[in-house]
């Protein structure tokens, strides 16, 4: 009698989570959200992670943007059993993306780690460029106001915005999020001159909080800046918020300004912190 050979057993596979973080240039895409088109910001992250990998893999984001607006910290996770060094992860995933989107890093986290339900905060910013003409070198990169906007009157009516309420005032027709009511942790209204014989004026609108309404900020944003440019008073901004009626606010401003800045998570997950790389007045 012979012995069957045996061979030796393959090491099973274990799946684990990734998180990455990835920054992109909104102008050219449809969106985070992937589409039946291909055109979003989420299908040619996935499309480079084929390429990368050699399979399908499907990411989770911790926030999702319009068309326009840009990522400078977004955060995704993914599961797989592809076992790769983190750096690969990032230069494999490059190599197969627009010059307009870019892995930043890879992290190997705890499979109880969620892209979205696990960020404490979202950080926004919108920048906007407050002068008499729109500036060709960064169209699509801020918005633009042309008149002189009162800097200190946006700033105190914007203090109403912080602490637990109720945003539909500020809410898109379209907003499939479960309740109005978000909370706004820190709100901030600053600004920049730059330049020499020519200065330009910039006007930075910061906002952190657990969540935020589809085009909540772009409403708020335009409702400040009528404020600041004196077509609302005080008393006027509050009565609109108050009264959570959309159609009595502002128009919802351009996308062009927006930034999606920082995600906050539990220091326990270790993952890298990445300052935004915006050229300008961050």
């Amino acid at each position: 009698m012979f012995a069957h050979a045996t061979l030796p057993l393959e090491p099973a596979k274990v799946l684990q989570r990734l998180a990455l973080g990835i920054e992109y240039h909104g102008n050219g895409f449809c969106g985070w959200q992937s589409q039946p088109s291909g055109c979003a910001v989420q299908d040619h992250l996935e499309r480079a992670l084929r390429l990368f990998v050699g399979s399908p893999l499907s990411v989770v984001c911790a926030g999702r943007t319009d068309t326009g607006v840009h990522g400078l910290a977004q955060v995704v996770h993914l599961d797989t059993e592809i076992d790769r060094d983190e750096r690969a992860w990032v230069r494999g995933t490059n190599a197969n993306l627009p010059p307009t989107i870019r892995v930043l890093w890879a992290k190997n986290v705890p499979m109880d780690f969620h892209a979205r339900f696990s960020a404490r905060s979202r950080t926004y910013h919108y920048l906007l460029l407050n002068d008499p003409t729109a500036s060709a070198l960064m169209a699509g990169l801020v918005g633009w106001f042309h008149a002189p906007l009162d800097l200190c009157a946006m700033r105190e009516v914007a203090k109403m915005l912080v602490g637990e309420h109720d945003f539909s005032a500020f809410r898109a027709a379209e907003c499939q999020a479960k309740t109005p009511v978000k909370s706004l942790y820190e709100v901030d209204v600053s600004s920049l001159v730059v330049g020499g014989t020519n200065p330009q004026r910039f006007i930075k609108f910061s906002f952190r909080g657990n969540a935020f309404l589809h085009h909540m900020i772009r409403n708020i944003v335009g409702s400040l800046i009528y404020v600041g440019a004196g077509r609302h008073s005080r008393d006027d901004f509050e009565t609109i918020f108050e009264s959570r009626d959309r159609t009595r606010a502002a128009p919802t401003f351009a996308p062009d300004g927006l930034y999606l800045a920082a995600i906050e998570y539990d220091q326990l997950f270790s993952l890298p912190v990445v300052a935004g790389r915006v050229p300008f007045f961050v």
